[in-house]
């Protein structure tokens, strides 16, 4: 099946494949200055046919800075050998070169083969024309490495990015607690590859996906189990803990998908402080949020603590019971084994005769 999809996201990428083979000679390779006859003119632009307008103003300075500075023109359009080009060039394959083992010095890499099976590449073999390859990620003359701040794909510029397609998700991203924390430049806030995956991005009902029922709290678990993490913003690390502990954690590590993880009290992309009024979890909207899986919540739901330590007196009566259920079992268990130590050594006296 992998083969497959494989196989067709390259047919996508490399439309026409067969005549690959016929790269033009050196002395055949379209110069720069004679793309910059078109492609160097300002309001060089082509008007689509959903009304949008495509830039097509390149020139040598267009290069400056992105890894492919050193590259020409005809090194990704390799399909134009000559000028005018009377047919659109093909999308760029970038798999021409990004290939593990390559020796066109591109990043020894085999993360196109993770794309390929990703929910962005099936869409594409399927015949997604506007699903997103390399270039729609990263850029097309304006490529930067993803540790540049400016780079498309940065930390701080990635759900930008994404935002590009995923418009609404977004839009609710862009106010929550990660995204204004991200756009205050804390670094350490999740955006959408921080969850998602760069590559490896899995459709949420794919249990290989990150996100997956199963999988959220593992995934929420990476930064806030973290104690030099949350140390920085002085979050407590004890909710994981507590989830895990809880019946919505045990079972969860059991399989169950419909049981509340993370996101379904906290939300997705959606999620606020405790105290904001449009948080799923603020007081006022508990009995809402607990609702969804327990008909007829009502605000009782809403008061006490959420992630109950029993090990700390601090969770109250919940933990003087687990206390006292904790010395009960204790104390049973060791009344228990005295009992059966001390039938033992009656039955052994009685077989020696004993009185």
């Amino acid at each position: 099946m992998k083969g497959r999809v494989i196989c067709a996201v390259i047919a996508a990428l490399l439309p026409g494949i067969g005549s690959l083979g016929a790269v033009p000679s050196a002395e055949a390779r379209v110069s720069l200055e004679k793309c910059t006859l078109c492609h160097g003119k300002p309001e060089f632009r082509k008007i689509l046919v959903d009304g949008k307008i495509r830039d097509l103003f390149v020139t040598a300075d267009t290069l400056k800075g992105s890894v492919h500075e050193k590259k020409t023109c005809v090194d990704c359009h390799f399909d134009i050998s000559e000028i005018p080009h009377r047919e659109r060039p093909r999308r760029i394959a970038c798999t021409h070169c990004h290939y593990k083992g390559n020796a066109e010095g591109a990043p020894q890499s085999d993360a196109y083969l993770a794309y390929f099976d990703s929910v962005h590449g099936k869409a594409i073999a399927k015949g997604n024309s506007k699903a997103p390859l390399c270039q729609d990620c990263h850029g097309n003359h304006n490529i930067l490495k993803a540790k540049n701040p400016e780079a498309a794909v940065a930390r701080t510029k990635v759900a930008e990015t994404c935002g590009r397609c995923h418009i609404e998700i977004y839009a609710q991203y862009k106010t929550s607690i990660h995204g204004v924390a991200l756009g205050k430049g804390i670094v350490e806030a999740p955006s959408c590859t921080g969850c998602h995956g760069e590559h490896k991005i899995y459709g949420h009902e794919d249990p290989k996906s990150t996100v997956y029922a199963t999988h959220v709290a593992d995934q929420c678990s990476k930064c806030h189990a973290s104690v030099s993490v949350m140390g920085k913003f002085g979050i407590e690390t004890e909710q994981v803990a507590t989830y895990k502990e809880s019946f919505h954690g045990v079972a969860s590590q059991f399989g169950s998908r419909t049981v509340a993880n993370c996101a379904s009290c906290h939300g997705t992309h959606d999620i606020r402080p405790a105290e904001d009024p449009l948080s799923s979890v603020n007081p006022k909207n508990v009995p809402k949020t607990c609702g969804k899986c327990h008909p007829g919540a009502n605000p009782n739901f809403a008061v006490g603590k959420m992630h109950i330590d029993a090990k700390k007196k601090e969770a109250g009566i919940v933990y003087y019971v687990a206390s006292f259920f904790k010395y009960l079992t204790i104390g049973t268990m060791l009344a228990l084994i005295a009992h059966i130590f001390l039938d033992m050594y009656g039955r052994t006296r009685r077989l020696r005769g004993e009185k």
